[in-house]
């Protein structure tokens, strides 16, 4: 079906959305046709103050949206920033750092086996609300520091932090950019440019500014919701949003046994140019020829599509342009019995913005995945400005099930910008995992099999260990997988940090035990040599000798993984990683106790990977250096009126002599 030489897999996937944490929820949101908008929280905007029920001067005529919940929780000592580092950074970047790291996790891609490559990252994104609202608490309140949150390092700072070298670029297309990222990553992978790519939408709005120059358009949805194809549909409804897709050849996909979660066949972009009636009107013309174009460069009939994710916004013009331009394309020589589906994400999680084509992507990936389509929402009566009767489109309010056309599944997904570009990729129902062995199987072989889990926390460690047991147990998401798949997926293909654990079993029962026993400081029976990491036996054969090995492992040696399992292994999906989260907030104090602590304040400031300190490490070791102290004493003096005697703070070494030399100054001013 189509060129497989020019076919990208679509092989892990992240998100976060209004209501989820991670696309499995997001399935559930689909699925349960739910609602994720909600009111205008206060650390956004008073929405009391701005609300009003007509579109007066500077209000808003909706008081909800769709938003994440937390958006200043992040897990800086993961990444290596010291809180005072992690406070200034736009949590967009914050939000794609972590996201990003689960959808590499989720393709089984190793970040330091990427690092110095060519992995290309692009990210689609609209806004930089974040310095924004730094730069109008006024020009003397600006400082160095804001350099790090111009809006194309946030492609930058992924491929900084992962070390990845290939094209690291930032598209903003308006509200087409995530799909117009993963037209431009798709035509990366095959000019060859780059070997993997990393695509994401990101968008977080802090500011009310663009919602009341919605309210004055009279573009903005008064309720909320987004009523797509509804004779209702009022206008757009705002979100928050990140989602990040990994993209590799489908050819070198399958070579490698990774998890084909589905298939991008084709794609393109264009502009309506002048075919509209004014610079941001939609164009039927313009849209009728992406939507050619996308599906001659997949090979695909258009009439052959079973399901579209439309850009869906809500805004009647733009709605009817979109339908008008599906019907005359999949309409082409379709049977009248045979409509094509057609949705929008945006009806349950709201109008993400640059990540919101990105959502619809992650969405049309779940309905392959999963063989059905979930219902739109907010629609009770179709809008009239399209004919029903005439086009072979359906917009379903329940859920539907993809028709077994004896092939695989075949899906659409548009974007369109106020930039008039217009983007459409062209889908097919991925893959299904297999092995000579029939993976998939739960049945365990009676084999042992060692399971090696590791974090860069020991809470981390122990969080991970509790998500494999409930990922193991009956009920779990593993217990569908065979036991020798899911070790080898947890030792081939994520990334081994530096605080460890390993068990040995031949069940998933017995896997589950012994972890049990590990976090409440037991040793598995039958596996004493687990309790303490020791030198193994050099003569011994790993194969044989399981606990040897995993104490080799525990001690943060390397292991030669490929002895351990059969040839046939299968990649199976595992618990991600478990992030360990604070908060982190310009002008708020960063530390776990003693927030208004002066020595924490500092070294949230200066410290490298604060968040591991304590009382006995060494300042050196954090990263004060001299050069730190010096800023150190233009600091206390600058803003408490400290006079430092530079010796006396070089005489300092741990971080508990700082804490103490810090609460003798203050005493000393009270």
């Amino acid at each position: 079906m189509g060129n497989e030489t020019r076919s990208v897999a679509v092989i892990g996937m992240a998100c976060k959305f209004p209501g989820a944490a991670d696309p499995d929820q997001l399935w559930e949101i689909l699925r349960n046709g739910h609602d994720a908008t909600s009111e205008t929280p206060s650390e956004r905007y008073d929405v009391d103050a701005m609300y009003s029920a007509h579109p007066e001067p500077g209000t808003v005529i909706s008081r909800r949206a769709g938003y994440l919940d937390a958006i200043a929780e992040f897990d800086a000592g993961f990444f290596g920033m010291s809180p005072g580092e992690a406070a200034d950074i736009d949590p967009q970047q914050r939000l794609l750092l972590m996201t990003a790291w689960e959808a590499l996790e989720d393709a089984g891609q190793i970040p330091e086996e990427l690092a110095g490559g060519r992995t290309g990252v692009y990210v689609g994104n609209t806004r930089g609300d974040f310095l924004e609202r730094q730069f109008r608490q006024g020009l003397e309140t600006v400082t160095a520091s804001q350099l790090n949150n111009f809006r194309a390092l946030l492609a930058a700072r992924l491929s900084y932090q992962l070390d990845l070298r290939g094209p690291s670029v930032l598209i903003d297309t308006a509200c087409s950019s995530s799909l117009a990222a993963v037209h431009a990553a798709v035509q990366s992978i095959r000019a060859q440019e780059v070997p993997l790519a990393v695509v994401a939408g990101v968008n977080i709005a802090l500011r009310p500014d663009e919602a009341v120059m919605m309210t004055q358009a009279g573009t903005l949805a008064h309720d909320g919701r987004s009523k797509f194809a509804d004779a209702g549909a009022d206008g757009f409804a705002p979100s928050d949003g990140v989602g990040v897709v990994v993209l590799k050849p489908l050819a070198a996909a399958r070579a490698d046994g990774d998890r084909i979660r589905a298939v991008i066949q084709g794609s393109a972009v264009n502009n309506n140019g002048h075919s509209g009636d004014s610079l941001l009107a939609p164009s039927v013309e313009g849209q009728t020829a992406v939507l050619r174009w996308a599906y001659e460069d997949a090979e695909v009939a258009p009439s052959e599509v079973d399901f579209v994710e439309a850009h869906g916004s809500g805004a009647p013009t733009l709605d009817q342009a979109e339908l008008a331009a599906l019907g005359t394309v999949v309409g082409e020589g379709r049977p009248a019995d045979r409509p094509c589906y057609v949705g929008s994400i945006k009806t349950n999680i709201g109008y993400a913005e640059g990540a919101g084509s990105i959502a619809g992507l992650i969405k049309t990936v779940l309905c392959l995945e999963h063989r059905r389509i979930p219902p739109n929402l907010h629609l009770s009566s179709p809008t009239p400005l399209i004919p029903w009767e005439e086009v072979p489109l359906e917009v379903p309010t329940g859920m539907r099930e993809f028709p077994d056309r004896g092939r695989p599944a075949i899906a659409g997904v548009t974007g369109q910008g106020a930039s008039c570009l217009n983007a459409h990729v062209v889908l097919r129902e991925g893959e299904p995992l297999s092995s000579p062995g029939g993976a998939g199987a739960s049945a365990d072989d009676g084999r042992a099999y060692l399971l090696p889990l590791s974090a860069r926390s020991p809470a981390a460690l122990e969080e991970l260990a509790l998500a494999y047991v409930r990922h193991l147990s009956p009920g779990g998401k593993g217990a569908a997988f065979a036991l020798r798949d899911i070790c080898y997926s947890a030792a081939t293909r994520r990334q081994h940090h530096e605080h460890r654990m390993a068990v040995v079993a031949s069940s998933h029962a017995e896997a589950v035990s012994a972890l049990q026993e590990r976090l409440r400081g037991q040793v598995p029976a039958g596996a004493d040599d687990l309790s303490v990491p020791q030198e193994p036996d050099p003569t011994c054969d790993q194969d044989q000798d399981l606990p040897s090995v995993a104490a080799r492992y525990a001690a943060g040696r390397d292991v030669e993984w490929k002895t351990l399992f059969g040839a046939d292994c299968v990649f199976v999906p595992l618990p991600g990683y478990p992030w360990q989260t604070r908060r982190y907030w310009p002008g708020e104090a960063a530390g776990d106790e003693g927030g208004d602590d002066l020595a924490e304040a500092l070294l949230g400031e200066h410290a490298r990977a604060a968040s591991e300190y304590r009382d006995s490490s060494l300042l050196s070791e954090i990263g004060i250096d001299s050069l730190a102290r010096i800023e150190i004493i233009a600091k206390l003096a600058q803003e408490h009126s400290f006079e430092i005697d530079p010796e006396a703070l070089a005489s300092l070494h741990t971080v508990g002599q700082l804490r103490i030399f810090l609460r003798q100054l203050e005493a000393q001013t009270v």
